[in-house]
């Protein structure tokens, strides 16, 4: 996803955690007409109590997840790479060469007591050079058609090390076995972007967020930077490239509510506060709207329309264990620290429930299914109210 990414230390995850807190803001939280800017003005009050929980474990790097028309929680798992090499361009060391496999990726299915089915193991899985710290990348999200599954292919092709399977979105049957209904290899080498990165390039791309809108679907990327629209057909074209505006801010998390919400990772070092959330239109305009994150890779919004951020390392330089945030934008304006303490976390989803589901260890985790769900219950209380301080 971004240059310069480091050798990853393990550390110990509390399986509950009871936190309370709240964060009071001077802002604008009107998204859909203002520019919000959450690196000022903050106070930290108490007033909002979570509880969090590990809902699932025994996962491989996982990914994006979404609730499916049977209830169940589907997870895109980056899998657990593999030993194929290819001798096409590779990306540049230290990130890569890159090895891989045609089966190491795959998709679990978790039922409401947290028990988990392996629904798929045959799709694509790669890793980074060892030097790196062999990071895993695979199926990177899923989207659900009606009844239908895609999933959305980040660890595959030849600058991968995967032969024979490009990156892509693939039709997933009801048997478990899937259909390439689009080469995002292919078109992301046919049309290049107005501003990529060569010190952190990748061929084959490095996709990381799906969404259905309207029976389409829509591809996000970060390496490259640029969201395609997808139809089920397979039919391709760029909705923006937001690399020509905003150069590489590698955009990572999305939702879409009248207009889709963009938020980005960053390169590396990580610098607190300095990505962002834009408002992309379905004809490619692009708006900031919310400045002050820190390595966005999951967005989501509630029934009143306060919107959550995923944060996945604060206060530090490097991706660490640990430090991953979850906070929340009020309709006041206060900025909600709704959890914090999270394993490099990697994407979260609201529950029929009402409930965050969070993945957690969604790379480099300390051992192979080691990755898990943390499942996050809000409860809202009142804040006492406090002059902010210059």
């Amino acid at each position: 996803m971004s240059s310069k990414r480091p050798l990853l230390a393990a550390a110990a995850f509390t399986a509950i955690l009871f936190l309370f807190s709240c964060t009071k803001e001077s802002l604008s939280p009107d998204l859909s007409s203002s520019k919000v800017d959450l690196a000022q003005g903050r106070h930290r009050e108490k007033c909002a109590t979570t509880s969090m929980r590990v809902f699932a474990k025994g996962l491989n790097n996982p990914r994006g997840l979404k609730f499916g028309p049977d209830g169940k929680l589907y997870v895109a798992e980056g899998g657990k790479g593999g030993s194929q090499t290819t001798s096409c361009i590779q990306v540049i060391p230290p990130i890569g060469p890159y090895t891989g496999s045609q089966t190491g990726g795959g998709i679990s299915r978790i039922d409401a007591w947290g028990n988990v089915d392996r629904f798929m193991e045959n799709l694509p899985s790669s890793q980074t050079n060892a030097g790196s710290g062999g990071l895993v990348s695979g199926v990177a999200d899923i989207a659900w058609v009606g009844k239908t599954l895609y999933a959305l292919l980040a660890g595959a092709g030849c600058s991968h090390g995967v032969n024979g399977i490009p990156n892509g979105i693939v039709r997933v049957r009801h048997d478990g076995s899937w259909k390439l209904i689009a080469d995002l290899s292919s078109w992301q080498q046919a049309h290049p972007v107005q501003n990529p990165e060569p010190d952190d390039f990748e061929p084959d791309g490095s996709w990381y967020s799906m969404l259905e809108v309207e029976g389409d679907l829509y591809a996000l990327e970060p390496n490259h930077g640029e969201l395609l629209k997808v139809t089920t057909e397979g039919h391709i074209r760029r909705v923006i490239d937001i690399s020509a505006s905003q150069g590489h801010v590698v955009p990572t998390a999305m939702i879409y509510r009248g207009g889709f919400l963009i938020g980005n990772l960053h390169p590396f070092p990580i610098v607190d506060g300095q990505s962002n959330v834009w408002k992309v239109s379905m004809g490619g305009q692009i708006q900031l709207k919310v400045q002050g994150l820190t390595t966005v890779l999951g967005l989501e919004m509630d029934k009143e329309g306060r919107l959550y951020v995923l944060e996945n390392t604060t206060g530090q330089q490097f991706p660490t264990p640990g430090t991953g945030k979850i906070i929340r934008i009020d309709h006041s304006g206060k900025l909600v620290t709704i959890a914090s303490g999270f394993n490099l976390p990697t994407a979260m989803t609201f529950g029929p429930d009402g409930k965050l589901y969070v993945s957690n260890w969604g790379f480099g985790p300390p051992a192979a299914g080691g990755g898990e769900i943390i499942q996050v219950d809000v409860k809202d209380c009142e804040c006492e109210e406090h002059a902010l301080e210059n």
